[in-house]
């Protein structure tokens, strides 16, 4: 995978993130700063942390499912991206935007909650030729920074960019993982 589709990669799979802390940032009205560096600090970790784990689970199965492993790593990409879509262009919910306190456990929840997909793109990396640690540095980089922007964009103008970041992130993973399946299937 070149560098530029790493990067599009950390990207795509920060826009959960991004949303998120979008809409947090909306809700802060005192410590904004502080809120957006924790924030952010839990989302990098977050998105570094699970596509390791998500490489160690393929690696420990790659050699049984070598075969098909590009058509893994195409599912996987094309449902994080659709699933990305699909809550881009449902209604919103009145609820999903929490209080505006920022506790630790629900940092902890929403750090998790927005990470799921980078573990399903990290058990992708498993059968790719990925740099792993260069991976995981850029997508937790990358997460920290668009997160930390998203907070202080949100307390500024509000969620306005939730949807695209949303539309956009989605279709980089779907085409990511069309790249992948098409890639191996011209080689193979």
């Amino acid at each position: 995978m070149s560098p530029w589709a790493l990067f599009i990669l950390a990207v795509g799979v920060s826009a959960d993130a991004f949303a998120v802390a979008l809409g947090k940032g909306l809700q802060l009205r005192t410590h904004v700063v502080r809120g957006a560096l924790l924030i952010a600090g839990a989302f990098g970790v977050a998105q570094a942390v699970m596509p390791l784990i998500g490489w160690l689970l393929g690696s420990t199965f790659a050699e049984a499912i070598a075969p098909f492993d590009h058509w893994i790593a195409f599912a996987l990409l094309a449902a994080i991206g659709a699933k990305m879509l699909w809550e881009a262009f449902r209604p919103d919910d009145a609820d999903a935007d929490a209080a505006s306190s920022l506790s630790a456990r629900e940092i902890l929840l929403l750090a998790l909650a927005t990470s799921i997909d980078a573990l399903a793109v990290g058990l992708s990396f498993a059968f790719l030729d990925v740099p792993l640690w260069i991976a995981v540095v850029s997508i937790g980089l990358v997460t920290f920074v668009l997160s930390f922007v998203a907070v202080l964009i949100g307390h500024r103008i509000g969620t306005r960019w939730r949807k695209p970041a949303e539309i956009i992130g989605g279709i980089v993973l779907i085409g990511i993982g069309t790249q992948i399946l098409i890639e191996h299937l011209v080689a193979g």
